[in-house]
């Protein structure tokens, strides 16, 4: 069966209260959709009653769309959680995912710990959080918190708990469905509270009533979480990628750095579960110093062996529009409307890349003339004393002709017309380098380099109608429509339902 509904929240109680249940007894059927959709109105969003992070949830703009809507979610559903029953509500276009943390106890009490911004979605999954939100006034933040407490001591909630809502532009929110459990997100609201989570829900658990009244509840600060997953970002945002992590290192070393996660170097990424790696949270006096913070942490995160998002995680919280808050659940495909295509340098961040690699390039070669002069029968790459070197250096197909020279820990490199100087420690097995590029501190990874001299640097993260559908991908318990680039036949299929496929695998060819 299915609930039709979307429930607008006004400053006090419900406002414009309506919602139908189908019966149980009706079953599905394309006059079913219609009928339920009819009653809302296009779009509607269709998801599982038992879901969450994004899986059996789809958007339908009309009837067609409806039923491949439901047939996609029940299966997702029933997949992920052993259960097939839907939801369909009244979908609002271009919002804000805001949500509120509220803790309740035993005794009748409840509190609200403030909103949590989650905004930056694919697939209808958060990838960056933040507490509080850049939106929210003091009255909007207020009512909101105050309508999740009436609908937590409404049920008699005793935990924490998380009550979603959509906000539209002119601050009206909608209740959207409440989280029964601890959040991915929790520890944003954690850091600007001061609060531990697992140890207040360990109490209420325990029969104690909670310690903390609504005006002991604070925001001091401001945090920030990425979540970070073994995803290729640039598939659709992110398509889960597999594998295992040859290296690992978090960037706990830098202050206000907090990583929530459950690997080593060495664990296995497989199809089997959610491709998150880890939740990595920064927490700073505002919100301009918890977002620096979050790119410095980003640039020092060692992740070799699978693909992950942390250039895509990166291009997020230094985009124009994040920093401005303008920002909606539509954020990504509207950013990148022909997809994620990695970092767009510019003029001076191309000329500081070109220096760099130089300087690390000459560098090696430095060390390894060390080692030759225990060495003499070794042919010399590069001739002893040299005062300058000429090299040819390859960027986007492009070739640049670079002249470096050193001086101690200095490079000066010369480089389409400009001089730049370099510094760093150049302790080359360190699998992080950092380097002061004129008076700008660089963070860069060194993801491998040839014997040739190349080297790889992460820097700054039937007859078938063509879109027809010809197979459905399962992956991390998502289903992936594939459809024809091309008119065409099927020619053959290489592949069977319930088969495991892998990425690069031939799956169906056409001619």
């Amino acid at each position: 069966h299915v609930v039709c509904s979307r429930f607008p929240f006004g400053s006090v109680g419900w406002k414009g209260n309506k919602a139908w249940r189908l019966p149980a007894c009706w079953s599905w059927s394309s006059e079913l959709l219609s009928n339920s959709s009819l009653l809302l109105g296009y779009p509607v969003m269709i998801k599982a009653s038992a879901g969450g992070g994004g899986k059996g949830m789809r958007i339908a703009w009309d009837d067609e769309e409806t039923r491949d809507g439901f047939r996609f979610s029940s299966q997702e559903a029933a997949s992920s959680f052993g259960d097939d029953r839907l939801l369909i509500e009244k979908f609002i276009d271009n919002p804000r995912h805001i949500e509120i943390q509220v803790l309740g106890d035993k005794h009748g009490n409840a509190v609200w710990l403030n909103e949590r911004e989650c905004s930056i979605q694919r697939r209808n999954q958060k990838v960056v959080e933040e507490a509080p939100s850049i939106f929210l006034d003091s009255k909007t933040r207020r009512a909101m918190g105050e309508q999740a407490v009436a609908l937590a001591k409404a049920v008699k909630y005793s935990s924490a708990g998380t009550v979603e809502f959509l906000v539209d532009s002119k601050k009206n929110f909608y209740f959207l469905e409440m989280n029964t459990r601890l959040q991915v997100e929790h520890p944003v609201t954690e850091c600007i509270t001061g609060l531990d989570l697992v140890q207040e829900m360990i109490r209420v658990a325990k029969g104690y009533p909670l310690r903390h009244k609504q005006a002991d509840i604070p925001i001091n600060g401001w945090a920030v979480e990425c979540r970070v997953y073994a995803e290729d970002p640039y598939k659709s945002f992110g398509l889960p990628s597999i594998g295992r992590l040859s290296q690992y290192q978090e960037p706990i070393h830098l202050p206000g750095v907090r990583v929530d996660s459950g690997i080593q170097p060495g664990s296995d990424i497989s199809i089997y579960y959610d491709p998150m790696i880890s939740k990595l949270i920064t927490y700073g006096s505002d919100r301009t110093e918890a977002l620096k913070r979050m790119e410095d942490a980003l640039d020092n995160y060692i992740i070799r062996g699978v693909t992950h998002n942390i250039a895509l995680l990166r291009e997020v919280i230094i985009n124009s529009r994040f920093i401005e808050g303008d920002i909606n659940t539509k954020f990504l495909s509207d950013v990148y409307p022909d997809g994620f295509k990695g970092h767009k340098l510019t003029e001076n961040e191309r000329k500081q890349l070109l220096a760099i690699a130089s300087s690390l390039f000459v560098a090696f070669q430095l060390r390894a003339q060390r080692f030759q002069e225990h060495e003499t029968s070794r042919v010399p790459i590069i001739k002893p004393q040299m005062a300058n070197w000429e090299l040819s250096v390859k960027l986007h197909d492009e070739v640049h002709t670079v002249i470096a020279s050193n001086s101690g820990p200095t490079f000066s490199v010369e480089v389409d017309g400009s001089k730049l100087n370099v510094t760093s420690t150049w302790n080359l097995a360190s699998p992080l380098l950092s380097v002061n590029v004129d008076g700008i501190q660089r963070t860069i990874q060194c993801l491998s380099r040839e014997a040739g001299g190349n080297m790889s640097i992460q820097f700054l993260g039937t007859v078938v109608t063509e879109g027809q559908e010809i197979c459905v991908i399962e992956a991390m318990k998502m289903q992936n429509s594939m459809t024809a680039g091309k008119t065409g036949k099927v020619k053959s299929v290489h592949c069977k339902a319930g088969d495991t496929v892998g990425e690069g695998d031939l799956l169906v060819e056409l001619e």
